[in-house]
């Protein structure tokens, strides 16, 4: 997956997380927290989500990665490159 591809897929999936958030404003270099109605189960529902949809593995002491847009893409672009989005 390309960064932009990774980028719609974390999109989609904080969708299907918090549906009442307006994600057309998200900033990629701020904080999720910062910027949406996120808890630490909402943290945990993304990584799932991940490993549900792509098999992506993310250990929990990596999990600081996933503060924003740009860390969460940057983290998973190794990870995710040879994965096709479907």
């Amino acid at each position: 997956m390309s960064p932009a591809e990774i980028r719609e897929e974390i999109l989609d999936i904080l969708a299907d997380i918090a549906p009442d958030e307006d994600l057309g404003e998200l900033k990629d270099e701020v904080p999720f927290r910062e910027q949406l109605e996120l808890d630490s189960m909402d943290f945990l529902d993304i990584v799932m989500e991940l490993r549900k949809r792509h098999r992506v593995q993310i250990p929990e002491e990596d999990y600081h990665h996933l503060a924003s847009m740009q860390s969460t893409v940057t983290y998973l672009e190794p990870k995710m490159k040879d994965i096709v989005r479907s």
